[in-house]
């Protein structure tokens, strides 16, 4: 039996290459961001917006023509991870374009490819996206809370004695790429090491975890205070690892009254649950109302970006709130 032998190894210069391009994009330096692109008539670009793909030269003067313009971008909260195989190489950055003049944010990923083209590395693709959650961009919860629900149908859940329960449901953002950059082995360590650490928080607050799936995992609480007080703790945790990659979450919390309407109603109750968290962009809690209401003017939670809102499988609109986590 042959073993695969990973040729890719970690490459900082890549890393470093990729924020040199957003470094120099931003600053609206046409030079050098042309110089970083390669000579070939293969380079292409895809942007986010309609119509942004570009190939050859195309490329080139469509970026030196841009970045002379007078839109100022500045570049915040910008990571980089990069990866090499002999004349090979790709890279992935996060960030946050500040836009001073329009005083907007926007949240951006890019993907690098890179040859080396006589010793020197040259982008031959780039793909930039903004990321918003499956439930704005095209009406669907990310599957992978969709199958957690549905599996949390198959379990008896342990609600406390109130009637009312708080369902959390939390994702890994951008799970699949992560696993397939990682490998299978390692990949399965780290999500086994984040379900302890998503476990332990939630036995701390006195909730109960019913279910991890994948990286995936949904747990209900008998007050909305103790399972925002877990998303909170939960989200820290996850902020302050150290390892790589850096995993980035999502999560959801409603509250409802899951005994009076035996089954039915707590399906409603965890699929409001996991659509709630499917609204949420990386690195936020969001809240339904209903959990919202439930601490009335606690000076524990801060609130903002209350947002009504269409979800998949549920009438009307519904208000959600983004709970503030970081200390």
């Amino acid at each position: 039996m042959s073993t695969f032998s990973d040729p890719f190894t970690l490459s900082p210069e890549l890393a470093a290459i990729a924020k040199r391009w957003i470094n120099t994009y931003s600053g609206r330096n046409s030079l050098a961001v042309t110089q970083l692109f390669s000579t070939s008539d293969a380079v292409t670009y895809i942007g986010s917006d309609e119509g942004e793909l570009f190939v050859g030269d195309a490329v080139r003067d469509s970026f030196a023509a841009f970045t002379n313009g007078q839109v100022k971008l500045v570049p915040e909260n910008v990571e980089a991870t990069g990866y090499e195989a002999g004349n090979f190489g790709w890279a992935y950055t996060t960030l946050t374009i500040f836009a001073p003049e329009a005083d907007m944010r926007v949240n951006f990923r890019n993907t690098f490819i890179f040859s080396l083209e006589d010793a020197v590395w040259r982008i031959v693709h780039i793909h930039n996206s903004n990321p918003k959650p499956n439930m704005e961009a095209m009406g669907y919860a990310s599957p992978h809370l969709e199958k957690l629900a549905a599996a949390a149908g198959k379990d008896e859940i342990i609600l406390g004695n109130t009637g009312i329960a708080s369902v959390m449901f939390t994702d890994i953002v951008d799970s699949t790429a992560l696993a397939a950059a990682t490998g299978d082995a390692k990949w399965s360590r780290i999500v086994t090491g984040h379900v302890a650490t998503i476990t332990a928080q939630v036995a701390a607050h006195s909730g109960n975890l019913v279910k991890s799936l994948g990286d995936g995992t949904l747990s209900t609480f008998g007050s909305a205070s103790a399972a925002m007080q877990a998303a909170k703790a939960i989200m820290q945790d996850t902020a302050g690892g150290q390892t790589e990659p850096h995993l980035r979450l999502r999560i959801g919390i409603h509250t409802g009254d899951v005994v009076e309407a035996q089954g039915d109603f707590l399906g409603t109750v965890v699929n409001k649950a996991a659509r709630v968290a499917a609204a949420a962009s990386p690195d936020e809690i969001r809240v339904s109302d209903a959990t919202r209401a439930m601490i009335g003017g606690q000076a524990d939670f801060t609130f903002d970006d209350a947002t009504n809102m269409r979800l998949k499988g549920l009438e009307g609109e519904h208000l959600i709130y983004r709970l503030e986590w970081a200390s």
